[in-house]
């Protein structure tokens, strides 16, 4: 969900700040996303502006049966000039290099990502956030990692994001 001017004048009966804005812009606000919704906007960066479609079964195999592969829905362009997602795949590969991120710097694959710390509840530790994808120049994996009530991202979801890549680079290397 994007909230916008509209609908924030119909749902809460204010009017829609700067502030608003600037929120909306670092994920902050009103926006709700889901790990899945992240990690395809996230593959779009990495390989350049193709949101793919998620699945999760390839087809089907009934007993004693041959498989069955089930249509695939295509994916989608997200329409930014490629200049502008390089401009974002680079701050994504600088908050690795000496972000927020750079507990990763030393895994050899060259990681790009973005720390989130989510805040929902003014009682409740924020939801800690990490996406990224690796390689850098040749991405091949992405990973979204959500700790609810994890705290800062750059110190809960990062290290769970780091356990895991090392884990993937060390099965699927030569």
């Amino acid at each position: 969900f994007v909230p916008t001017e509209e609908w924030k004048e119909k749902t809460k009966n204010e009017v829609w700040y700067i502030g608003d804005t600037y929120h909306l812009a670092i994920g902050q606000g009103d926006i709700a996303v889901t790990p899945l919704q992240v990690a395809a906007w996230t593959a779009a960066i990495g390989n350049g502006g193709t949101v793919p479609v998620p699945h999760l079964v390839r087809g089907t195999i009934e007993v004693g049966g041959e498989p069955k592969p089930l249509p695939v829905a295509d994916s989608r362009e997200v329409g930014i000039a490629s200049e502008y997602l390089q401009t974002v795949r680079a701050g994504m590969r600088a908050a690795v290099t000496v972000g927020s991120a750079r507990y990763l710097a030393d895994l050899p694959e060259g990681i790009a990502g973005k720390t989130g710390t989510a805040e929902w509840n003014d009682r409740r530790q924020p939801h800690a956030w990490f996406t990224g994808f690796a390689p850098y120049q040749n991405p091949e994996i992405v990973i979204t990692v959500l700790v609810e009530e994890g705290g800062e991202g750059s110190s809960t979801a990062v290290p769970v994001a780091k356990e895991f890549l090392r884990w993937y680079f060390s099965q699927n290397r030569d």
